[in-house]
């Protein structure tokens, strides 16, 4: 761990090499540090506009020594990191935050929702499923429909099948493979939230304003932050993510996503042990925005102001929605965020804009 904090122009390790990498990046080297980024794909976003890049799998261990000894604070910009890399990261005597464990219970949807329950926070009914027979008694209790998820892996409506009748229950299986999954009761909810938080090397913790949002076909569509939630949800959302920061010894910024249920009940779905897509809006409501906040944590800066200036609509720009730039250039009180990505897939995320709402 860090006893102090980090002097300008240490050296950051960020795992990853996406947007959300590029982000973090560009936050660190306003803040005056310098950005070392390791992932699989030479000219990625996160690399072009970091001082270096190492372009290499995750689990070679001669790049990850290299990095070990090059760095003085490593990070991760997704959940799909091999926790043993960064077990081997701290073997080689690297400060590494997030930790390890913290990546082993949120990249397992099993495990992590067991952590829900043991720290007193509630989830859907689950059940972990490891055959197709696991599947069939699970579906005999959990109710119809009911949703097949991959344990590990699998993002934006990926790994993942709506099962609606016992007859299904054999294609779900293999549609996925045969991977270990997890089966997941339907929660009847009124909508969906989430709330971005930090913890420093300190315990310090600090919340954002809590974020409503829209999915289109599995991929999150726009967050509205702050959203119009009563008192009492928030203080229910940020306990909930307290408990999960403090449970998890976590440093740096993780959301954690909620379903509001009628009577403004909250069941945890899932956790992301990151920076987070509906985080994006602090870039431009928040003082101190979700990528700054993160390097300020890991590196044992003081952690920023969370509080709102204004309310933002964030929309996320899927595959040709990114050749729509000049139009969304133009718009008045906005700002517009690209990625760097040179193929405008269907689905995949090329930028976002902020839309300033008041």
């Amino acid at each position: 761990m860090l006893d102090k904090a980090l002097p300008l122009g240490s050296t950051i390790g960020i795992l990853g090499d996406g947007q959300l990498g590029r982000m973090l990046s560009q936050a660190a080297s306003r803040l005056g540090f310098k950005v070392v980024t390791f992932g699989p794909d030479a000219g990625s976003p996160a690399a072009q506009v970091s001082l270096a890049s190492k372009v290499a799998a995750y689990t070679d261990e001669a790049v990850l020594a290299r990095l070990a000894e090059s760095c003085d604070v490593i990070t991760f910009e997704f959940e799909n990191v091999p926790a043993a890399s960064l077990d081997f990261l701290t073997g080689k005597g690297a400060v590494v935050a997030p930790s390890s464990k913290a990546l082993r219970i949120t990249q397992d949807r099993v495990l992590e929702k067991s952590f829900a329950r043991e720290a007193g926070i509630g989830t859907v009914d689950f059940y972990e499923i490891n055959s197709l027979e696991d599947l069939q008694g699970a579906l005999e209790k959990s109710g119809l429909p009911a949703l097949l998820k991959t344990r590990r892996e699998g993002y934006d409506g990926k790994g993942q099948v709506w099962i609606k009748s016992l007859e299904e229950a054999p294609a779900a299986y293999d549609s996925l493979n045969g991977r270990p999954s997890i089966l997941e009761s339907k929660a009847s909810f009124t909508r969906e939230i989430s709330v971005v938080a930090a913890r420093g090397w300190n315990g310090e913790i600090k919340t954002f304003p809590i974020g409503e949002n829209h999915h289109v076909g599995g991929i999150l569509s726009t967050t509205l932050a702050p959203a119009q939630v009563s008192e009492a949800v928030t203080a229910k959302a940020h306990e909930i993510a307290r408990k999960v920061l403090e449970g998890l010894d976590y440093v740096g910024v993780l959301a954690v996503e909620l379903f509001v249920l009628p009577g403004d009940a909250l069941l945890l779905n899932e956790i992301a042990p990151r920076v987070h897509n509906s985080g994006h809006w602090t870039q431009d409501g928040c003082l101190c925005d979700q990528f700054e906040q993160h390097i300020r944590a890991v590196t044992g800066w003081p952690l920023g102001d969370t509080s709102a200036r204004c309310t933002v609509e964030m929309t996320n720009l899927l595959g040709p929605d990114i050749l729509e730039w000049p139009t969304l250039a133009a718009e008045p009180q906005s700002r517009l965020y690209v990625y760097g990505k040179d193929e405008p897939r269907p689905g995949r995320k090329m930028g976002h804009i902020n839309r300033i709402k008041a």
